[in-house]
């Protein structure tokens, strides 16, 4: 900085020494011309302004130009013999500009012919000739001045560095006198991290770094009494498996926490910090749990509990394992907790799965039985009774073959095996072989089947197939439980909006999904059976939908088909009265075809 300060300085008085000269150049020059314009009759040649200015250039070791005022240069000292003189129009110059406003004008710039540095003195003569006042620049090259700043710069430059370099080596040495015994307590302390407590950091000097290494030396002797407790606890840390993914939690004689693996942490929401060294009971709030601690302490042997956790409803199988420490911080009992939450969840799965199948084809099963005993003890000579039980024992096979196909078709689904077409579907070819399907069906009860398709909705991506299987299923569930001379209603438009507390229909922008409704006038669902119509086997009324021929798994099919699309599905009222099943499938990127 005081370099830069010395050479700015040094530049600015440079700059007035040569501005003074100048100033004193351009009044000289001036004066000489302004004789040659006092008379009006009498103005110069050209040639003979050119002579002169060369002559008052070479006099001044200057540049001298004359002006007119409308920028054109008359004469011009830097142009040598008869060379023809530039054309460039010098009154947008700065310094022109102002002595033409002014009388006088000063800038410092690049010489466009001599290409070095120059100041420029403009003045206006005193004399006016007839074409108006004639500007007198001259022009003073600062060379000599550029040439002192540029040795002064290299001289700076030099006296700096040599400074530096001083500074440098005193600092260098000072640095090494203080920081050798700090380098010297550093190497003790990383001995000392390294387990090895056995360290003197030794300083001879009495001194606050003397001070600090008779400290480290203290420290080192209180880690070794220390190492013995830390052997302890690594005894007990071996009983900790973070790699399993059973929670483990090590508990000594009193039910204090010892230690805990991340697998129990995820368990509980306990983090080890918050728990260790506080009392079991007080940490889990769960009287089957403090019981089989309680029982553990006091058995000395192993115990087994299988508890639900209220918050979570995590289905937890525990052991409780006694390990024998009998004083504080040592292991006594090991808590192992195993999630069988999905274990127990798909156990209920397969025993309702089983006892639904059960009953559904003891149904039939028992139809057909009970009507061929029938026809054996004697039926069969009646013709048209047997006529009557064959066409009984023929619609209960019927339902029988439908029942296993739809079980078949839902566990095919189910097993993730199957994989659904991403092809450009037209929804309106869709609806149309629904309903080609379900019509003879409508027609027989005498309903009516709507169709309502909003203008220019797009056509989306799928498996054109599955999705008819979609809607023949909603039709057929329509068809079925709508008295008759009712109204089955199919409506295709632009989703408007999320469905609210739906997470999956809330991840699908509703500008880019379709909502497909088939709404009924019929019996209706109550709220409260609404969510689990979709489960496997579920019926509102059992009797009825026996009674109509359902299976109980089309609307579970339907589900697991939405979903396979990356849609929702889900069943609300129709007011004033019915059902309206809604089906809502996303718009993927690629397809922009329209169904009119």
């Amino acid at each position: 900085m005081a370099g830069i300060f010395i050479i700015r300085s040094l530049d600015r008085q440079h700059l007035l020494q040569q501005n003074t000269v100048l100033e004193t150049t351009v009044m000289l020059v001036e004066s000489n011309l302004s004789s040659l314009f006092a008379s009006a009759d009498h103005l110069p040649s050209p040639s003979r302004l050119h002579t002169i200015a060369r002559e008052l250039g070479a006099r001044a070791a200057a540049r001298v130009t004359l002006i007119a005022s409308d920028g054109t240069v008359i004469a011009d000292s830097a142009i040598q013999g008869d060379a023809p003189l530039f054309h460039d129009n010098q009154a947008n110059k700065p310094e022109v500009r102002q002595a033409l406003s002014s009388g006088q004008g000063r800038d410092i710039r690049i010489d466009e012919i001599t290409g070095e540095r120059t100041l420029y003195r403009a003045v206006t003569t005193t004399s006016t000739p007839p074409r108006g006042p004639i500007v007198v620049r001259v022009g003073l090259a600062a060379t000599r001045m550029d040439r002192d700043i540029e040795h002064a710069k290299h001289t700076i430059v030099i006296t700096l560095g040599l400074v530096l370099l001083a500074v440098a080596a005193f600092t260098v040495w000072l640095v090494h006198g203080l920081t050798q015994p700090l380098s010297a307590l550093a190497r003790a302390a990383r001995r000392l991290i390294s387990e090895n407590p056995a360290v003197f950091a030794k300083h001879a000097e009495q001194d606050d770094v003397g001070a600090l290494a008779d400290t480290l030396d203290q420290i080192a002797d209180g880690m070794q009494a220390k190492f013995a407790e830390l052997s302890e606890d690594r005894a007990q840390l071996l009983a900790v498996l973070t790699s399993m993914i059973e929670g483990v939690m090590v508990l000594d004689h009193r039910g204090y926490v010892l230690q805990m693996n991340p697998a129990l942490e995820r368990i509980f929401g306990i983090s080890r910090a918050e728990a260790r060294g506080r009392p079991f009971a007080e940490l889990f709030r769960n009287r089957q749990l403090s019981e089989l601690v309680e029982e553990t302490l006091r058995s000395r042997s192993h115990r087994e509990a299988e508890l639900i956790l209220p918050l979570t409803g995590r289905c937890l199988q525990i052991e409780a394992s006694f390990a024998g420490g009998e004083r504080d911080n040592e292991a006594c009992v090991v808590l192992v907790c195993h999630d069988i939450t999905e274990l127990r969840r798909l156990e209920t799965i397969r025993k309702d799965f089983v006892a639904n199948v059960s009953h559904e084809l003891r149904t039939p099963l028992t139809s057909i039985k009970g009507y061929v005993e029938a026809l054996l003890d004697g039926a069969k000579d009646d013709p048209e009774m047997a006529a009557n039980f064959l066409d009984i024992i023929l619609k209960q096979s019927d339902r029988l073959n439908l029942i296993i196909g739809d079980l078949l078709e839902l566990s095919h689904i189910e097993s993730g095996r199957v994989s659904f077409r991403q092809d450009p579907i037209d929804l309106r070819a869709v609806i149309d072989r629904a309903i080609s399907t379900i019509k003879p069906l409508a027609e027989k009860k005498g309903h009516r089947l709507a169709t309502f398709f909003e203008d220019a909705v797009p056509s989306i991506a799928g498996d054109e197939d599955r999705l008819v299987q979609v809607m023949t299923n909603l039709l057929d569930n329509a068809v079925k439980y709508t008295p008759p001379g009712g109204t089955i209603t199919v409506a295709v438009k632009p989703a408007s909006r999320p469905r609210a507390g739906d997470h999956q229909t809330e991840a699908i922008d509703a500008a880019e999904a379709i909502e497909l409704s088939v709404s009924d006038t019929g019996i209706g669902i109550p709220e409260s059976d609404r969510p689990r119509v979709f489960e496997r086997f579920y019926r509102v009324d059992k009797a009825r939908s026996r009674e109509l021929g359902g299976t109980g798994l089309g609307l579970a099919i339907v589900k697991h088909i939405v979903e396979g699309h990356g849609g929702d599905v889900w069943v609300e009222a129709n007011e004033p009265k019915g059902s309206r099943f809604m089906v809502r499938l996303p718009i993927h990127s690629g397809h922009h075809g329209q169904t009119r």
